[in-house]
């Protein structure tokens, strides 16, 4: 060794280390989702200790959700000890109308838990954390778990049900979100994608999927935090309102802030966002020192 250099420590724990693993497939439908893992390639899965798991649904308008967008920003909690699985989901676009997305990411938590073992993840721990209408999804995650409505018969011994939400500009309240955007191009035929071909039955479809319509008097829910942007201009904040009003009400545990002037995406996400998001992330699942 030459004189006058530095020398940094190793890493003999491994700590810190992530692998990412795509295209597993949870249903018969062909759905994937992908999993971020807090272990190296020299970990043994089946005696690496259980770790808590994030399950992310991005935002897509109910369509095709991008499983690679937010990988940068949720691979940090990987490498400090939180297992991430981002999932996919059925499309509108393709004839599939509500709530074959929510059954579907309700799958992907019953297939992670009943592969628990197989990727070291703890079951008793999965929060969900999404974005616009991701945000939607894991709002209504966290208001039916193990609805059996809501059950298809994969994995349906598992459970559905999440220990927090995570929510990010979702749309909460769909009658107000899509009088609000009634001037929309092409609107007839996202409702009639989004909820059917019969009119009549649109007012109730909505009401239906509003996370703000699903909060019940005497019910126990697990804890929220929504976030949203007061320049959103295609989901407004008033949407955050609605709902943080009627967790409220049923004595559920919420807590919600503004991002001052944010867009939709893009410009949400500063670092004081992720920070905060990630602090209660932490909070909730991992333990306390």
């Amino acid at each position: 060794m030459l004189p006058n250099l530095g020398c940094l420590p190793m890493n003999p724990a491994l700590k810190g280390q992530a692998e990412l693993i795509q295209n597993i497939q949870y249903s018969r439908n062909g759905q994937t989702l992908t999993l971020i893992l807090p272990w190296a390639k020299e970990d043994k899965r089946e005696s690496a200790p259980r770790r808590p798991l994030i399950v992310f649904v991005q935002g897509s308008a109910w369509t095709t959700p991008n499983l690679n967008y937010e990988i940068p920003m949720l691979s940090h909690y990987a490498e400090e000890g939180i297992a991430v699985a981002t999932v996919s989901h059925r499309s509108a676009n393709d004839g599939f109308r509500f709530p074959a997305f929510l059954e579907d990411v309700k799958c992907a938590i019953r297939f992670l838990r009943a592969n628990a073992e197989t990727y070291a993840i703890d079951p008793e721990h999965v929060l969900a954390f999404g974005t616009s209408s991701g945000g939607n999804t894991v709002c209504l995650l966290g208001l039916t778990g193990d609805d059996p409505e809501l059950k298809t018969s994969e994995y349906a011994d598992q459970s559905d049900s999440v220990c927090a939400v995570v929510s990010c500009f979702a749309p909460t309240d769909l009658k107000a979100l899509f009088t609000y955007l009634s001037g929309m191009p092409n609107g007839e035929a996202v409702l009639t994608a989004y909820f059917g071909p019969d009119r009549e039955q649109w007012d109730a479809q909505m009401a239906k999927w509003s996370p703000v319509c699903r909060a019940e008097t005497g019910k126990s829910y697990p804890p929220f935090f929504l976030l949203h942007g007061t320049g959103d201009m295609l989901v407004p904040c008033s949407q955050l309102d609605v709902l943080y009003q009627r967790l409220k009400e049923v004595n559920a545990t919420v807590e919600a802030t503004y991002v001052e002037g944010a867009e939709h995406e893009g410009n949400f996400w500063s670092a004081e966002v992720r920070q905060a998001i990630h602090a209660y992330i932490v909070d909730k699942l991992l333990p306390k020192q």
